[in-house]
């Protein structure tokens, strides 16, 4: 789907670049061998995880393997949430367009997938696994749900950041 066809868009077309409130969610793919899943975004030409907003009579795991599937190739199964990110000081970005939005994102984990991971849509221009420890340069609000799976890995709790 187009963003110009997506609700987004739709919605952008009413309201212009005035800052909007927008429900999504984020997802780390980890393989078997500990890398994770992510994709360098064109928008900002920086790497992130997979990832999107919601579209009109999705609920939210519908929306993170629809997107998973539009960026990646890869079919998820078994998404498990393990973070919620709503800080305005991360999820509010400018994009080079000049549209304002600020997330609020629900943050998946899976080790569960199929298929092979490449570029399938004009939102990313590059696909790639890294270990945890030797992740590309980020998205600051990427890199805080990275720090926030890595929490979780370690207590178990439920991290709201």
């Amino acid at each position: 789907m187009s963003f110009a066809d997506s609700y987004l868009g739709r919605l952008r077309q009413l309201v212009g670049n005035r800052l909007i409130l927008v429900p999504g969610a984020r997802i780390v793919v980890e393989r078997e061998d500990g890398c994770i899943l992510l994709h360098k975004r064109t928008d900002f030409n920086m790497w992130g995880l997979p990832g999107g907003s919601a579209e009109e009579g999705e609920n939210i795991e519908t929306i993170i393997i629809r997107e998973v599937a539009e960026e990646t190739g890869l079919v998820v199964s078994n998404v498990k949430p393990f973070a919620f990110g709503s800080d305005p000081r991360y999820e509010t970005f400018e994009f080079p367009n000049g549209d304002r939005t600020q997330f609020f994102a629900l943050i998946f984990y899976t080790r569960s997938f199929t298929g092979e991971a490449a570029v399938t849509d004009d939102e990313s221009s590059a696909v790639g696994w890294f270990a945890p420890d030797a992740l590309p340069d980020m998205l600051p609000n990427m890199a805080r749900s990275m720090e926030a799976y890595v929490r979780f890995r370690k207590t178990g709790e439920f991290q709201m950041i």
